[in-house]
């Protein structure tokens, strides 16, 4: 069983619910990681994971991160054969002493 982590993959993108969050991209900070069965023929390419993380972030502009972290979690798991997924999307950014994360 190997396990992969994506760490502090970060970029900007529209998220929240409030008008000024639909208007203006914000930072996002994704952390990813999961287990699998390694084989050699069968491995799981994580740049692919990422860019498509990045890409459907960017795409969807979710209202709440934790539509955004359900929606992934059912799509890795339908493409991939993997255990234990964990996703954490933090906003840096959105209030002004803190940091926001939201985990499954």
């Amino acid at each position: 069983m190997m396990k992969v982590e994506i760490k502090d993959l970060s970029f900007k993108c529209i998220i929240g619910i409030l008008d000024f969050e639909r208007i203006k991209k914000q930072k996002v900070v994704i952390n990813i990681s999961f287990e699998y069965t390694f084989k050699k023929d069968e491995f799981i390419d994580y740049s692919k994971v990422s860019a498509f993380i990045q890409t459907q972030m960017k795409k969807k502009k979710f209202l709440l991160i934790e539509d955004a972290i359900l929606y992934f979690e059912k799509k890795l798991y339908k493409n991939y054969k993997i255990k234990n997924l964990y996703i954490m999307i933090s906003k840096p950014d959105i209030l002004k002493n803190c940091i926001v994360s939201v985990s499954n």
